[in-house]
């Protein structure tokens, strides 16, 4: 059962995207172009966090530029954006968390952007998920906006023969070859296997880069 809260610690509330303000300091950079098409494609997801003490954006930066850019390009409000009377757009924000300091505000607001990013990737995982959206959905997969080396560096780490639709992809991920030695990449054994991390049905999409 369901229990209502009379007042939520956390709580999401609509306010204009003009009175959206920054941190005054905000180390991350953003690129705003994929963002900009990933909200377009998507619509607006992952929303910005307010700091309640300061009254100014924790987390999000790069959301609030690109909504910005986005209606001063004219382009059609996206999916979680709300249009008010007067044609402005109303963003979401989390709301209930306020810093004790400008100090730990800044530090929180590193965490929230290093974090996410420090446990790396399941390779076996993400070849197949790569694997799936390059055979299933070409824009999609195109959107994720990988570069081809990175690409092949992740999955470099996994032997393609043991993905589904391989020969062995009942096996366990080989994530090293026996010769490999200390080397991310897959190479040659004796049993003549491709020095390279081609997904079954991709080809030469993964092609590891020597």
């Amino acid at each position: 059962m369901t229990e209502k809260i009379a007042r939520p610690p956390r709580y999401i509330t609509y306010v204009p995207l003009t009175d959206l303000a920054p941190a005054a300091r905000n180390p991350k950079r953003h690129e705003l172009e994929l963002i900009i098409a990933s909200i377009d494609m998507h619509g607006l997801v992952e929303i910005p966090v307010v700091d309640e003490r300061t009254e100014t954006t924790l987390h999000g930066h790069g959301r609030r530029e690109s909504l910005i850019e986005m209606q001063v390009r004219g382009m059609r409000a996206p999916s979680g954006i709300v249009i008010d009377e007067d044609g402005g757009w109303l963003v979401p924000l989390l709301r209930g968390w306020s810093s004790r300091s400008d100090a730990e505000a800044e530090a929180l607001a590193i965490k929230l952007n290093r974090l996410p990013g420090e446990g790396g990737w399941n390779p076996r995982e993400l070849a197949e998920v790569l694997e799936d959206l390059a055979t299933g959905d070409a824009e999609l997969f195109d959107s994720l906006a990988i570069p081809h080396d990175e690409i092949d560096r992740m999955l470099g780490k996994v032997d393609p023969e043991t993905l589904p639709g391989g020969i062995r992809e009942d096996e366990p991920a080989t994530l090293h070859l026996p010769d490999d030695g200390d080397r991310d990449e897959l190479s040659p054994d004796d049993e003549g296997r491709s020095p390279h991390s081609t997904c079954p049905s991709c080809g030469h999409m993964f092609a590891t880069s020597r």
